[in-house]
């Protein structure tokens, strides 16, 4: 499907600077141990953000949180060909979550089953104290009732408009970008 771009959100500059202040405000909110922190980027960008916020929250406090990436495909509710039963294999998670605040890391937010399916994944995995939720960009269009913690920025959209989040490391670039399906 074509995408006509119409717009740069944000650049690279800005999206650092979003970062920046998610860190410090994850730091605000989570006063107690910084060692029962823990970040799981969702993939794949995701992934990529919540290494960024632990290399930022390494620098503000030196120490740096555990971090991951997390691949939600099998907890899917809108992936029909997607089967998950109950023996099916945990996530891939290389530390312990059990009592740990999770902080979930995602590049947007549109209709939170994302979110939904991140969490049951953790959940599965074991019995954190608190998830919290992260999204560089909320536009809205929500159908569960899910919201992040924090926000890079809030996009208004409409159902038609792609929010592109391009990271050097999957992309080759540095921004966010909106566009509309052709």
């Amino acid at each position: 499907m074509p995408i006509k771009e119409k717009t740069i959100l944000m650049d690279g500059t800005s999206v650092d600077r979003a970062l920046i202040r998610i860190s410090h405000q994850i730091l605000e909110k989570n006063t107690d141990d910084p060692d029962e922190i823990c970040l799981l980027g969702i993939k794949t960008r995701g992934a990529f953000l919540a290494e960024r916020l632990a290399d930022n929250i390494e620098k503000i406090i030196g120490v740096r949180p555990a971090v991951s990436s997390l691949d939600i495909t099998k907890f899917r509710d809108d992936l029909s060909q997607v089967d998950v039963t109950e023996n099916e294999d945990l996530p891939e998670i290389p530390f312990p979550v059990e009592g740990k605040t999770v902080i979930l890391c995602d590049d947007v937010i549109y209709t939170g089953r994302s979110a939904r399916a991140a969490m049951e994944a953790v959940i599965r995995k074991g019995r954190p104290a608190r998830i919290q939720f992260f999204a560089l960009i909320d536009r809205g269009h929500r159908e569960l009732p899910i919201r992040p913690d924090y926000i890079g920025k809030n996009v208004p959209t409409a159902r038609s408009e792609i929010i592109s989040v391009c990271l050097p490391e999957s992309d080759g670039e540095y921004c966010v970008k909106l566009g509309e399906r052709e």
